[in-house]
């Protein structure tokens, strides 16, 4: 019985490496059909891409991408969400020690995915924002898509219910609301992979006024 598993395992991989050796075959007898024009058109399209991506993390820059930033005032949240297709707002408060946590995580994370914008508004100076975005925890993150606030991060509930989550973990659950370009896997976060034992502690919830969370609230003008 074993002898056959074994068979079958061998016959798989024979299988698997004559199908890639037949992959890199066909490739490099397409490069081989190539000639010297069809070689100078690849790399003038490629550059021609490099130049477009650079173009677009240069756009990204001037409008305050790649860095995370306070704002002054909600009047400012709503001129910033207009001009980023992306933007991650933290609703923060001086007092509330776990704003500071979060902050740490989105300076990180704010220099590594230029394509969102990260921004920061004290809860108290917003009072209008808070309540018609219906915001009650602190910290919270409004994940706010071409204009709409499409999603929140309530507390820390979902990035384990710790104070000492890793960035890792920021990362894929705003990887999972689609508000930056993840390159990890979506299926599980990045604590399933790692050794259990992890410290946990119960998440102190601070309110301000408001009711509940709209799950697609417009943060445009009226």
């Amino acid at each position: 019985m074993a002898n056959q598993s074994m068979d079958i395992i061998a016959k798989v991989l024979e299988q698997s490496a004559k199908l890639v050796e037949e992959q890199v075959d066909a490739q490099l007898s397409k490069l081989n059909e190539m000639d010297e024009d069809d070689f100078e058109r690849l790399k003038e399209r490629r550059l021609e891409a490099l130049k477009k991506t650079q173009k677009q993390k240069q756009e990204w820059l001037s409008k305050g991408h790649g860095e995370y930033r306070e704002i002054p005032s909600e009047k400012d949240f709503f001129s910033e969400v207009k001009e980023s297709k992306n933007v991650v707002c933290h609703f923060y408060r001086n007092s509330t020690f776990r704003c500071k946590i979060l902050d740490k995580h989105l300076a990180i994370l704010a220099k590594k995915h230029v394509e969102t914008k990260f921004i920061k508004l004290n809860a108290e100076k917003a009072p209008f924002l808070t309540e018609r975005l219906r915001i009650k925890v602190i910290p919270t993150l409004a994940l706010v898509i071409d204009g709409k606030t499409k999603d929140y991060l309530v507390g820390f509930t979902d990035l384990g219910n710790t104070d000492e989550f890793p960035t890792e973990m920021l990362e894929w659950r705003l990887g999972c609301a689609d508000i930056i370009n993840y390159s990890g896997s979506l299926m599980e976060p990045p604590t399933m992979t790692q050794k259990s034992g992890t410290k946990f502690t119960k998440v102190e919830k601070k309110t301000i006024r408001g009711r509940g969370h709209d799950s697609d609230s417009d943060s445009g003008d009226d």
